[in-house]
């Protein structure tokens, strides 16, 4: 009987490591796709707010007119990319809402990126001389 509830507590635990890890390879890829987007929504936000002053402030609408659709595009992506990344890291969603906003306010997007970046090589740092470990 102690047998069967031995291997009973080890499959639990077996199947709770499984649900709790991380696939460094895929967080890494995230991470690579998340950097560029949040480096090309912060110059894109640069880009909109430029573009609001000259079609409000000097009447000027061409460059707004150009861009405004296109940085929206852009922000989407960058949505999708936080939440790739934080899915693959197992963030919680308030976590994940922080990230993605911190891309519509000029120049936090690049501050959160360094941040995040940071924080998920210190994350995989120790998972990575695990998956190499025999």
């Amino acid at each position: 009987m102690t047998t069967k509830l031995d291997d009973s507590k080890h499959e639990r635990q077996r199947m709770s490591d499984q649900v709790g890890s991380v696939d460094v390879a895929a967080a890494r890829k995230a991470l690579g796709f998340f950097k560029a987007m949040a480096i090309l929504v912060g110059i894109g936000l640069l880009v909109l707010c430029l573009g609001m002053v000259l079609k409000y402030g000097y009447d000027k609408p061409g460059l707004s007119e150009f861009w405004d659709a296109k940085h929206g595009v852009l922000y989407m992506v960058y949505v999708f990319s936080t939440a790739n990344l934080g899915l693959k890291m197992r963030w919680s969603p308030g976590r994940m809402v922080a990230v993605m906003l911190a891309g519509v306010v000029p120049f936090l997007s690049f501050w959160a990126e360094r941040k995040v970046a940071r924080q998920v090589e210190r994350e995989l740092a120790p998972l990575d001389t695990e998956s190499v470990a025999p």
